[in-house]
């Protein structure tokens, strides 16, 4: 089965080869019919701590890296 993959911004970059990124999406309101945004946070693996707050990242699942972090950084600029 293949590894989901999502695009995102980084938003923080203090924890050592770390990064958290807000992966956002749009759905429709059931009732209104009116697409509204939904934001989701996920830890992801940066190996290099190459990447900074603010950039553009796609991040792709992985094996369960600790408690809450399965994700890794896949390139910068998504």
């Amino acid at each position: 089965m293949p590894r989901r993959t999502m695009h995102g911004v980084v938003v923080s970059d203090l924890m050592d080869k770390t990064v958290v990124v807000k992966v956002e999406r749009r759905v429709m309101h059931p009732l209104y019919k009116k697409f509204v945004r939904r934001t989701k946070k996920y830890l992801a693996h940066d190996e290099s701590n190459a990447v900074k707050v603010g950039d553009r990242v796609r991040i792709r699942e992985c094996r369960p890296l600790s408690k809450r972090k399965c994700w890794e950084v896949l390139f910068e600029n998504a």
